[in-house]
């Protein structure tokens, strides 16, 4: 039989490894999908090393509207996962639905339509932070700096391969 230190390790494992590395599972304390993309509500958003005040800050973000992904859901605390691959815990409260993109790679050219063959409207340099309004699964319509245009979606941080937005 097994040990009671033994069940509740393999407890907590399934409560905190798990949902972070499942694709496709549904939040249990959302209903929503996991991984999914989010922003940061706040221009400084505090990563914890757990989900509650009581665990120590890991890092502290300083940019409002930083896209990170949600991995996981405990109570009021979303472990979340950066461009980086670093992960953390943030409450819910400092998260915010609205989609948006850090530009990845080299400058990247923004086209008028989803081809490109149409005019470029702007040029978005590497970290670069804008909004992200569509997706067809493979170009996405975005904002940077009030102005808009399309960008192929694997030129930048922020949304799934192949995934449609409206």
């Amino acid at each position: 039989m097994a040990s009671r230190p033994f069940i509740i390790l393999l407890l907590c494992f399934c409560v905190f490894a798990v949902p972070a590395r499942a694709a496709g599972t549904i939040g249990p304390e959302t209903g929503l999908p996991l991984p999914r993309f989010v922003s940061l509500s706040s221009d400084e958003v505090n990563v914890r090393a757990g989900p509650g005040t009581r665990y120590p800050i890991s890092w502290v973000f300083r940019r409002q509207g930083w896209p990170v992904e949600i991995i996981a859901e405990y109570e009021h605390w979303r472990q979340i996962r950066d461009i980086d691959g670093a992960t953390g815990w943030i409450h819910k409260k400092l998260l915010s639905s609205r989609r948006t993109l850090i530009i990845t790679g080299d400058a990247r050219a923004v086209y008028d339509d989803p081809d490109e063959g149409s005019e470029v409207v702007m040029l978005a340099e590497p970290g670069v932070v804008g909004k992200l309004k569509e997706c067809d699964g493979r170009w996405c319509e975005i904002e940077i700096a009030g102005l808009t245009g399309w960008l192929m979606a694997s030129q930048f941080y922020g949304v799934y391969e192949n995934e449609k937005i409206r």
